[in-house]
């Protein structure tokens, strides 16, 4: 019995790399492949080290009627992109493209749009070593309702698209035996906004989401520059409180009618909540730090309920997969709320632990990898006279050491979940860490 025991455990370790999976909890951010005066060019390797999900962005076509994509990289060479794209992944973090963006329109009306939309990304794929795609497309007739139903599209270019990110993804399994990681970002009309009408941009993502469900790694609808939605309770919600988060988050997870037939929810573990990382980063829908909190942890079963709106679920969903920001240059700036004042809210949030990381400190984020782990992990980056604790998610000390060299090797013995936190004159971060062995 043992042996089995053993054979089964390295069958699910083998599978799980394998597969490549969204880290837990993610904190998901789009880094701007382009220099912006108001929020400026940062290189890959140089963004918080809290964010383990970089979402690169934009890929984009090469006219409104040519869906061949492009993609190149502003700041750097193709070479040194793919090198930082590289060095994140040693660290395992996960590196997306994202497709598309708030001017970029797509459409696959024809089955030559289609191919080369697939042919073009298949290879900006395999080029750059991307570890999945994000559809972030915000206009064009490939997400918009022209009859049909959610189980049954009637709209030809939105049924293409959904054939391309199948071929896309079967595409890169076939390559690299592996799965593509597949991430989205709807504003809130193409997705809540089915409640209200099912037509035009009006729950326009829902047959996406639907036909892809089971490939969908993580769904961060966009909770800013968003009308007035309802929630499944019937009430309308504006954009900019607790309230709006709690209810757009829940009506994704627990489904809702519409129109055009019945969305079935996701699964929590596939739900991230998207938000603008300062108050300039969008046109609308900022939210403080403390009123996120609050709206989080209610979301996550682990404090009171914040405003009006009530869970239908009253244990809440504490497997909700993180947090979505625009973006990762708009969180680094200082002059814009904080500097990376949105990683050390989710860091708060996941962890219990705030932050105090600042642009002049030359403190990167604790790196813990690999993560998972079978048992040996190594600290990287490890700032001068550290302390480094490890406990277990009861808040019980495993280990307590003081750092004697940038880079530490550890070993724990059981299997579990971890939290190992980093103490310095910098601050305190903290990451989580799976050990399977």
């Amino acid at each position: 019995m043992k042996k089995l025991i053993i054979i089964h455990i390295a069958i699910a370790c083998l599978i799980s790399k394998a597969y490549s999976q969204i880290p837990d909890p993610a904190l998901i951010g789009y880094w701007h492949n382009w220099n912006d005066a108001n929020a400026p060019y940062i290189q890959l390797d140089n963004i918080d080290n809290r964010y383990n999900v970089i979402e690169i962005a934009f890929a984009v076509p090469t006219s409104p009627s040519d869906m061949n994509i492009i993609f190149s990289p502003d700041g750097v060479s193709q070479s040194d992109l793919i090198t930082k794209i590289q060095e994140l992944q040693s660290q395992e973090k996960k590196v997306i493209l994202s497709i598309g963006g708030a001017t970029t329109s797509i459409d696959l009306t024809t089955e030559e749009n289609k191919d080369a939309f697939v042919s073009s990304l298949t290879a900006i794929i395999n080029t750059y070593g991307f570890d999945g795609i994000d559809i972030d497309i915000e206009n064009g007739n490939s997400i918009l309702i022209s009859g049909g139903t959610i189980e049954a599209p009637g709209n030809i270019a939105q049924v293409n698209l959904i054939d391309a990110i199948k071929q896309i993804m079967a595409n890169y399994h076939l390559t690299y035996s592996r799965k593509l990681l597949l991430t989205m970002a709807p504003e809130t009309a193409y997705v809540q906004g089915g409640q209200s009408a099912f037509g035009s941009i009006w729950g326009g993502y829902l047959p996406i989401i639907n036909q892809l469900r089971d490939s969908i790694d993580v769904l961060q609808v966009q909770l800013y520059n968003s009308g007035t939605m309802y929630g499944v309770d019937g009430s309308i919600y504006e954009q900019g409180n607790a309230d709006f988060i709690v209810a757009m988050t829940e009506a994704v997870i627990h489904g809702f009618n519409t129109a055009g037939g019945m969305f079935e929810g996701l699964p929590p573990n596939k739900v991230a909540i998207g938000l603008p990382a300062c108050s300039n980063a969008a046109g609308g829908g900022f939210v403080d730090s403390a009123t996120v909190k609050s709206a989080i942890d209610y979301l996550l079963g682990n404090g009171p309920q914040p405003g009006t709106y009530v869970l239908s679920n009253s244990n809440g969903y504490p497997t909700l997969k993180g947090m979505m920001t625009w973006s990762i240059n708009w969180d680094a700036l200082s002059n814009c709320e904080t500097a990376y004042q949105f990683a050390n809210n989710y860091q708060d949030i996941f962890f219990g632990v705030a932050s105090t990381v600042s642009e002049s400190d030359s403190f990167k984020p604790l790196s813990v990898h690999p993560n998972p782990s079978e048992g040996l992990f190594t600290i990287t980056s490890l700032p001068e006279h550290a302390i480094i604790i490890v406990t277990n998610l009861q808040g019980q000390e495993i280990l307590k050491v003081q750092a004697t060299q940038k880079e530490m090797n550890f070993q724990l013995q059981k299997s579990g979940i971890y939290i190992v936190y980093v103490t310095s004159k910098q601050g305190t971060t903290a990451r989580k860490l799976v050990v399977n062995n």
